[in-house]
């Protein structure tokens, strides 16, 4: 009996249960193994444990205000005079024909590379497991400056300058020692500036003292004028010491 055809039949009563076809195999390449090979040795080497190890950028080389601007070139002035390119040749004029050279091409190029000097391989260094090359003369890495025959060696111009600031300075020197001469200026000894300066800071801790024993109210004029007073010989007192610490020769004029 035919499975398509719905006749009446005993058997057909009975619904019968589903089952399942049995599913195909997956298909497998024959090159998985191969692959994860490839990608283990070759992506999984590029990964890092933790954040990637990155110089970090230097302070001193932050971002100035317009240092990524484009610079426009220099205007180029238009000139009528300037001479122009050769005409196109005419239909009628025809190149030179029949010109035959007798040089043997393959005998000299094959000479030149015989007698010719071998190229030296350009010198790098790699920084990187991954092989970043890079070059090597302009890396700081070989010590070219210490070889050179005026490294060490102050430039002219210094030798010059410090010459000219000498100069200057034992002029300047002649004209004060004249200046002095003329004035009838005095230099203070190193004893008479050290007795001054402790006799200033004598005198600044007895104001000083009587500064610290004022009443911590003041609520009347005489206090508050007293104050002001001390105060400004106090610091009077400490300008005179800044003076004299500050400078190590000091002339005085001499009283006649």
């Amino acid at each position: 009996m035919d499975p398509t055809c719905f006749s009446e039949s005993v058997y057909n009563l009975i619904p019968k249960e589903w089952k399942e076809p049995p599913q195909h195999p997956r298909y497998t390449s024959v090159f998985k193994t191969a692959v994860k090979e490839d990608m283990r040795k070759f992506k999984t080497a590029m990964k890092t444990m933790g954040p990637p190890k990155v110089e970090v950028p230097s302070p001193k080389d932050f971002l100035k205000k317009r240092s990524k601007e484009k610079t426009l070139p220099l205007k180029k002035i238009f000139d009528r005079k300037e001479p122009k390119k050769p005409p196109v040749p005419l239909r009628t004029d025809h190149p030179v024909m029949g010109i035959q050279s007798e040089k043997n091409f393959i005998n000299t190029n094959a000479a030149d590379v015989i007698m010719g000097v071998a190229k030296k391989p350009k010198p790098i260094y790699v920084d990187k497991r991954t092989g970043d090359k890079h070059d090597l003369q302009t890396s700081g890495l070989l010590p070219k400056y210490i070889n050179k025959k005026d490294y060490g060696v102050i430039p002219e111009y210094i030798c010059k300058r410090n010459e000219e600031v000498k100069k200057a300075q034992e002029e300047y020197d002649n004209y004060i020692q004249e200046n002095l001469r003329k004035a009838a200026m005095k230099r203070l000894s190193d004893e008479e500036r050290e007795a001054i300066l402790q006799g200033l800071k004598k005198n600044w801790e007895e104001v000083h003292k009587e500064f610290q024993s004022l009443s911590v109210f003041i609520d009347s004029m005489p206090k508050r004028m007293r104050k002001q007073k001390l105060e400004e010989e106090m610091k009077q007192l400490e300008h005179d010491i800044g003076v004299i610490e500050k400078h190590k020769i000091i002339y005085i004029a001499n009283k006649q």
